[in-house]
């Protein structure tokens, strides 16, 4: 079931399937493209009611969290470079007690643009912890239907190939947010999918440039950060540079946000730039997928050059199982053709064609006749035809960026985390913990 968004202008859409269509992912993904999802970068997925990821949260208070990371961010005028400062090991009672003081808990407000104004007000001051890239699930064993353990794409060809499981790719991670823990302007790893679900606590802001101007973004923040693109093609992969909506609308750059709650998903699409922040302690759990679609993203995907713990992905066993016609080409570095963002991934033809065949059953294929008609005009219509949902409450009337938030933490407490930051390029405020506290939490 898809709605018309109730806010004008939003082209994010949100879906919710029922129990059957739940069943299947990647069909649904299919059905969410055919629909022209894809073009705005990003969706949310609304589970049927009855469905849980989990029977209970009250039993993983001892869950140790064991690189947490506390956020300094510096700069000014809606430019900022985030560091990452590791600490000791926490348990998620600790974070969770931490995370509700006076000193971290978010502030009050009515409507969500109050509070995006205060996170982008206070970003410099008072930085909060993140419980981020934890090895894991929180999902029940016998949950079937959308385990990020168990997604069945075809990324899942990478491990059946080489035989290695790529945390936080092809395996899921663990996220435990406070008010204002933030994840970087990014694209996923090789560009693929992803999808994020938000088990429990407070909800995470999200913020999205669709994949047809993600060339026009890493433009814009190469010119505002010319020392990390010097020093790095693929600097924005870092997920170290934070531009504010202010700011790229200002350069014209188009942006989409929504606001994920408790019990909701979001995915999203290849070349996708998105980045996001939380309200409150919440817990979200992520990982990548692909489809057919993404294949030729991978091929270009631009990876960086100056780390070496950085995801890279062969995209041999894919040309040669999904394109073997172009394999040739591609090994002889020609197959280089610009890619249509607008394209459906080539599963939506078979998920048409069942479509098709049951209609036939049931007597009603002038009505399948529509439908198919409507998915391949799809990519032609503009996207906020496409429609989206209803606002959730929360979100004060706005559509407000997966994400899959890897943060890179190199071991050590205390340890800076500066790999090729700029220093000096924006101007910096420099914020060290407990000093210039100004943020006030009200809470």
């Amino acid at each position: 079931v898809l709605t018309r968004s109730q806010t004008p202008g939003s082209n994010i859409m949100i879906f919710h399937p029922t129990k059957e269509e739940f069943k299947d992912f990647s069909r649904y993904v299919a059905y969410m493209e055919s629909q022209g999802a894809h073009r705005a970068g990003m969706a949310k997925v609304i589970p049927p009611k009855d469905w849980k990821a989990r029977r209970t949260y009250d039993d993983i208070d001892d869950l140790v969290i064991p690189a947490p990371i506390q956020q300094v961010v510096t700069g000014e005028s809606g430019l900022f470079t985030q560091y990452n400062i590791q600490k000791k090991p926490m348990s998620v009672r600790e974070f969770r007690r931490t995370a509700n003081t006076d000193k971290f808990c978010n502030p009050r407000y009515v409507e969500f643009e109050e509070l995006e104004r205060k996170y982008w007000r206070n970003l410099t001051f008072n930085p909060p912890l993140y419980g981020a890239d934890i090895n894991g699930t929180l999902y029940d064993p016998d949950v079937s239907e959308w385990n990020m353990g168990h997604l069945n794409t075809i990324l899942d060809l990478v491990e059946k190939d080489s035989g290695i499981k790529v945390k936080g790719v092809i395996t899921p991670f663990l996220y435990f947010g406070m008010w204002k823990s933030t994840f970087a302007w990014h694209t996923e790893d090789m560009d693929l999918y992803s999808v994020n679900y938000l088990h429990f606590g407070e909800p995470k802001s999200w913020y999205v440039v669709p994949p047809e101007h993600g060339k026009r973004l890493e433009r814009l923040a190469k010119g505002f950060f010319p020392g990390s693109a010097q020093s790095c093609e693929a600097f924005l992969r870092h997920k170290m540079t934070l531009i504010s909506p202010s700011i790229l609308r200002k350069y014209g750059i188009p942006l989409e946000k929504v606001t994920q709650e408790a019990g909701e998903f979001i995915v999203t699409f290849p070349f996708a730039y998105h980045a996001g922040f939380n309200h409150g302690f919440n817990c979200a759990e992520s990982t990548n997928f692909a489809t057919q679609r993404w294949i030729d993203y991978g091929k270009q995907a631009a990876l960086c050059s100056c780390r070496k713990d950085m995801v890279k992905i062969s995209m041999d066993v894919f040309v040669r199982k999904f394109q073997p016609e172009r394999y040739k080409l591609w090994k002889a570095g020609k197959d280089n053709a610009p890619i249509d963002h607008s394209k459906v991934t080539l599963e939506v033809a078979e998920l048409l064609t069942d479509e098709k065949v049951q209609a036939e059953e049931r007597g009603e294929l002038s009505n399948w006749t529509e439908t198919i008609s409507q998915a391949e005009e799809g990519s032609e219509r503009p996207a906020e035809q496409g429609g989206g949902e209803r606002a959730a409450e929360r979100e004060g009337g706005e559509r407000a960026v997966t994400e899959t938030e890897k943060t890179d933490n190199e071991t050590g407490e205390t340890q800076m985390i500066t790999a090729n930051a700029d220093r000096g390029e924006t101007p910096t405020e420099k914020t060290e913990s407990g000093e210039r506290e100004t943020e006030n939490t009200e809470c």
